[in-house]
């Protein structure tokens, strides 16, 4: 696992600077705290942070071939990489490493980009041919592993893993996109392919890229299909749930390939604990477990993970999280997020990482579940709207279940009913994909009418773009299918993985997704609706699946994520920063929202009137990388 970064140039752009290249390499030193390396010449610039995972002693980055004429970095791992090594050695590739990094270069050799289609693994790499003085980009297919590039007038390219590593190139520009501003206060984050900064994008999951001397192409070479799970004929569980078992046993055990211990981050839901019992039956020793507890109630589900660490045996550690704690930490973490991002879970999963990395360097995480069997409450939700606007008469719809509402009495508890209940209403009478992101996301477009100055409206016309084209790319004809398409998507990609990317490499932690392993999204995706999402329970399948491999109350209890008291604490403890943070001198020097509509925000909120949770915080978090990377 490693960070990554580079400079190439063509059509006589500037020559290459190694200096600027250190401050690349160094802005992203925490994703490989072990060595760094640097290959350059007159047409281009490689580096490399490395976090030693395989091969220890001879994986230094850049590598190259037996002629030195096409050289990589690398950031991932492969799982795969030892058959591909014995067959590329019976075609006469010679090794001089024992790295999964040196397999990468030669089965390029072997079949330029069509390597892609063999490498199973979480990847972004670079690789750098002189013969043919080309530039390929790739990145996995999931998105697990981020890439980051521009593409200057004076035919200058720059890429890396982090946005950050290219913002330390000075010529760079630092200036808001403002369709990927109205897209951050609408999803909470940016989506793929776009990033808040005007010319800088982040390379879409399963594509990969190609800089020569006529530019930029960029291709796909993977794509995710439903066409399968809409063909097969109505079929019982029983068919498919030792399959499953298989498949991600399978998945769990190549995923372990590791030359340093690995442990597992263990939440207590059904997908981690799923992870963590499969891999106590293949990991050769006692498994080390980590989870973080908070100490307001209604928000720690610790428990949950003791009784499956007892239950598995596992050697558990446990942190609590005190608000105390997580405040501190919220001016902190623009440090390592170069980007806006308004998922609050980012702290505990950035502490539980900095805690796990006191005594591994690899984990296994359970991410991805939820989108690959219908975990998410959204997804029952629009089925349930359904049933809502067929069976509830109109007058009741309109005008009953509104006043009903106020007379609710606002709660900051963890998505407290009346916060549910308002969230689900919100989305009746909408098409399926503006829905979909209401509930999931933050500001709507009625909302950001208010916020927004009038000279940044106009990009309002783009609110969810991005879900519409990808919902038009899918050949899905299910509706709920196309959801959990947008979700793998947009969601999966943009916010969660995102997540875990930066708060694991923040702590140079990393953290290996078994539930997107090639073969068990392929299986997921081709399974039937009905087996996901059957009746009014989601995750059928895997429950079943798992069904006397963990305790019922774990297998069957409603999903809760990593949700943070956020309500309380921006009337509280956070009072003090929001003041700093949405001052009418800021606001009005930024100049693209209003300040009124903000502090009738703020006051809506401290007196209890309307929880404004998500607004607030989007925001919040929004000023905050502003300071860091705008001003």
């Amino acid at each position: 696992m490693c960070g990554i970064c580079g400079i190439a140039a063509s059509r006589g752009g500037p020559q290459i600077s190694e200096e600027i290249l250190h401050k690349m390499n160094e802005s992203i030193s925490h994703r490989g705290p072990d060595e760094d390396g640097f290959y350059v010449n007159e047409k281009v610039g490689l580096a490399s942070r490395r976090l030693s995972i395989i091969d220890l002693t001879s994986g230094t980055q850049p590598i190259s071939n037996e002629d030195e004429t096409i050289r990589i970095v690398f950031n991932g791992e492969i799982y795969n990489y030892k058959e591909l090594r014995e067959y590329l050695k019976r075609h006469d590739h010679q090794f001089r490493t024992n790295s999964d990094t040196e397999v990468i270069l030669h089965l390029y050799e072997e079949f330029g980009t069509d390597c892609l289609q063999h490498l199973d693994g979480i990847f972004a790499f670079a690789i750098w041919n002189e013969n043919t003085q080309e530039l390929l980009l790739a990145r996995d297919r999931m998105g697990i592993k981020p890439m980051y590039y521009t593409h200057l007038p004076d035919w200058q390219f720059i890429f890396g893993s982090e946005m950050k590593s290219i913002l330390a190139n000075p010529a760079a520009e630092r200036k808001i996109d403002l369709i990927s501003l109205n897209e951050y206060l609408s999803y909470e984050y940016v989506p793929t392919p776009r990033t808040i900064i005007r010319n800088i994008w982040r390379l879409e999951a399963g594509h990969f890229l190609i800089y020569n001397r006529r530019g930029v192409e960029i291709r796909a070479y993977d794509s995710l299909s439903f066409r399968q799970s809409e063909s097969r004929p109505p079929v019982d569980w029983h068919d498919y749930s030792a399959s499953l078992y298989n498949t991600l046993r399978s998945a769990v055990q190549r995923e372990l390939v590791s030359d340093v211990p690995v442990g597992v981050l263990l939440s207590g839901g059904l997908d981690s604990s799923t992870i963590a019992a499969l891999m106590v039956d293949l990991y050769p020793g006692k498994v080390e477990s980590f989870t973080i507890g908070f100490e307001e109630g209604s928000f720690d589900e610790s428990q949950y993970a003791r009784k499956v660490a007892r239950q598995l045996n596992t050697q558990h550690n446990e942190m609590i999280l005190t608000s105390k704690k997580a405040v501190e930490l919220v001016g902190e973490i623009s440090n390592f997020l170069d980007e806006p991002f308004a998922d609050s879970s980012i702290i505990p999963t950035y502490l539980l990482s900095r805690f796990a990395r006191q005594k591994v360097k690899v984990v296994l995480g359970g991410d991805g579940g939820d989108e690959l069997f219908a975990g998410y409450p959204t997804v029952l939700s629009h089925r349930l709207i359904g049933y809502y606007e067929r069976l509830v008469p109109w007058v009741l719809r309109a005008y009953v279940a509104p006043r009903v509402m106020d007379r609710f009495k606002v709660s900051f508890d963890n998505i407290s009913l009346d916060f549910r209940l308002r969230r689900f209403l919100a989305g009746r009478g909408v098409p399926l994909i503006n829905r979909h992101q209401r509930w999931l996301g933050s500001f709507v477009d009625e909302e950001k009418a208010s916020l927004l100055q009038n000279w940044v409206k106009p990009v309002l016309r783009e609110t969810y773009y991005q879900s519409y084209e990808y919902a038009n790319s899918c050949d899905a004809k299910e509706p709920l299918n196309q959801v959990l398409f947008n979700d793998l998507k947009t969601y999966l990609e943009g916010d969660i993985l995102y997540k875990v990317d930066r708060a694991s490499m923040a702590a140079s932690l990393e953290v290996r997704v078994p539930f997107l392993n090639r073969e068990v999204v392929h299986f997921a995706n081709d399974l039937p609706l009905d087996l996901k999402l059957h009746n009014f329970t989601g995750k059928f399948l895997l429950k079943k699946m798992m069904k006397g491999r963990l305790p019922d109350d774990i297998i069957n209890r409603p999903k809760k994520g990593f949700n943070m008291p956020v309500a309380y604490w921006l009337s509280g403890d956070l009072k003090e920063l929001m003041t700093d943070m949405f001052s009418e001198s800021l606001i009005k020097r930024q100049n693209l929202f209003e300040y009124s509509y903000i502090q009738k925000l703020i006051e809506e909120h401290f007196q209890h009137r309307k929880d404004n949770r998500k607004l607030l915080w989007t925001l919040l978090m929004f000023q905050l990388w502003y300071q860091s990377y705008i001003e």
